[in-house]
């Protein structure tokens, strides 16, 4: 990663967590801890942030608290080609005309553009996925109601009387932060809580992860393999994790790495 990408991955993870750690910063960028403590002086002398012990920490605080997790701006840059094709092979499961629901996320954001050709129904809680599918192609979109999470770009709301409850999907497609032995997980209470409403209202749940995701983990849970009917991702998937999947009776698409074409998707059935 160059100096001013990492800088602005800083920048960004400093503005979401307003106090940001050294470690974390090197997780983010790739960038090694002397590399990540230039880069914090730099951007200390240019006034952007201020250099504390082990980290550094934005110069104004947010009134407002965010979600956990990084942001949907560091997020979208990571596994660029194996998010696109792990989205292009979820749209193939789609037919026209059928209701679904899109999760916010950057791997679920990349079904943007094959959805370009598409009519379907779409029902989301990300503001970036509406926008592009409002102005870019003939799908109808519905919103979900509630606050706007800027750094996530989502839209959660906390209460159970929302419009979640008057739709129907034939098929749901989400992201997680991590994939593990217990389920899917994330990061963020309030996520979890959202999540499982529109979980509810699916009938098939379809989950879109790159590879990297089997090695991360949360403290929490959002619903269990079992629940999980199809998870799509790429080809750098272990035979490890592959079984795993196949003994909770998920079945498995295995995209090749910046290869969305059909005739590239390699399904394993469980």
């Amino acid at each position: 990663m160059h100096e001013k990408d990492r800088h602005r991955v800083i920048l960004s993870a400093v503005q979401d967590r307003s106090l940001v750690t050294v470690i974390d910063l090197c997780a983010l960028t790739g960038a090694s801890e002397a590399t990540v403590r230039r880069d914090i002086n730099t951007l200390d002398e240019q006034k952007k942030l201020r250099r504390v012990r082990g980290g550094a920490e934005a110069l104004t605080t947010k009134p407002f608290v965010g979600l956990a997790g990084r942001p949907f701006s560091v997020n979208e840059t990571m596994n660029i080609a194996e998010k696109q094709a792990i989205a292009a092979a979820a749209v193939e499961l789609c037919e026209d005309g059928e209701p679904i629901i899109i999760n916010g996320g950057t791997t679920t954001f990349q079904m943007v553009h094959p959805l370009a050709s598409r009519r379907m129904q779409v029902f989301t809680n990300s503001f970036p996925i509406a926008e592009h599918l409002l102005k870019n192609t003939q799908n109808t979109v519905m919103l979900s109601g509630g606050i706007i999470y800027r750094e996530q770009n989502i839209i959660l709301s906390p209460f159970d009387n929302d419009v979640t409850r008057n739709f129907y999907a034939r098929r749901m497609f989400m992201g997680a932060q991590g994939v593990g032995p217990l389920g899917l997980m994330e990061g963020d209470p309030l996520l979890i809580q959202a999540e499982q409403k529109l979980i509810g209202q699916a009938e098939e749940l379809i989950v879109l992860v790159d590879s990297t995701k089997f090695e991360n983990r949360s403290s929490l849970v959002l619903c269990p393999l079992e629940r999980i009917d199809t998870i799509i991702t790429d080809e750098k998937i272990d035979d490890r994790t592959a079984a795993m999947l196949e003994s909770a009776d998920v079945t498995l698409i295995v995209v090749p790495s910046g290869a969305a074409q059909k005739e590239g998707v390699a399904h394993l059935p469980a």
